[in-house]
């Protein structure tokens, strides 16, 4: 899941969506990119938590340099039909939504490991 956040939100809808970095579109055509549900073996937890941080700070700067207004640089041409996002504003509300969703998957997961429950309703 955090792999697929670097990815998949971080870098593809900061890096190269907002700010049209050509590193980051060359980036996300990788295999490593292409399979961002799957961290290798090799891989430690720490590195992978430590290239989202990265990736976060990255995708700060760029929010901080770009006006809530500013239309995307780059758009992934027909990957989501007619469906698009204006603008930062658009991207940081979608972004919202795709991190508050993840979450909320990670915590059920935690939930299937650990068996505990934050908040339970009874009758």
């Amino acid at each position: 899941m955090i792999k697929h956040l670097t990815y998949d939100e971080e870098i593809f809808w900061f890096r190269a969506v907002v700010a049209g970095e050509q590193e980051a579109i060359d980036l996300l055509q990788t295999p490593d990119a292409r399979a961002s549900w799957h961290v290798a073996n090799t891989v430690s937890a720490v590195d992978v938590l430590a290239d989202y941080r990265t990736q976060i700070e990255r995708s700060n700067a760029i929010i901080s340099a770009t006006e809530l207004n500013a239309p995307p640089a780059w758009w992934p041409g027909d990957l989501f039909g007619d469906w698009r996002l204006n603008d930062l504003q658009d991207v940081l509300l979608h972004m919202i939504v795709e991190v508050a969703c993840h979450a909320g998957h990670l915590d059920a997961t935690r939930e299937l490991i650990d068996g505990r429950q934050y908040v339970v309703l009874t009758d």
